[in-house]
């Protein structure tokens, strides 16, 4: 068997977690997308709808009909932002607020979950590699100068 490239284990694995939380989201009629953005949402102060998009790492597009979405189940609401007419905040509902809990809720209990069975050194050791991963795409060390690869 070949062996397997670290793009194959990160995609694997992100998507065994993302199942996973869609599958808890879904006991309540929600979706991961949607929890992200409750947990991306202030609770207290709003977010500007601009800023979730970078935050969430989502396109605008997929943006917009998630929180149009929200907005139709009554999770959030829109005000237009007082320190910039031309901005809206994005508000929770109450209902919004208790979904946010139970979002963070399933966050937690996962990574409780994972602390309890790795231990501390190796999980280090994880979010070392993964900061490094992240550091050399950021400084577009991967594919330099938009090099094609050739066969």
């Amino acid at each position: 068997m070949k062996e397997k490239t670290i793009d194959y284990t990160l995609r694997a694995t992100w998507m065994a977690v993302a199942k996973m939380y869609n599958e808890e989201a879904g006991k309540k009629g929600s979706t991961m997308a949607t929890g992200f953005a409750l947990l991306s949402i202030d609770p207290e102060k709003g977010t500007p709808s601009t800023s979730l998009g970078p935050k969430m790492g989502m396109e605008a597009t997929s943006l917009s009909r998630t929180l149009k979405m929200m907005e139709e189940k009554g999770l959030i609401f829109r005000k237009k932002n007082p320190m910039d007419g031309r901005g809206v905040l994005i508000y929770l509902t109450d209902f919004g607020k208790d979904m946010r809990d139970f979002s963070k809720e399933v966050v937690l209990t996962f990574d409780k979950v994972v602390r309890e069975n790795i231990a501390p050194e190796k999980l280090s050791i994880f979010f070392e590699v993964f900061q490094k991963i992240n550091d050399l795409i950021a400084m577009k060390k991967i594919y330099k100068n938009n090099e094609s690869i050739k066969s």
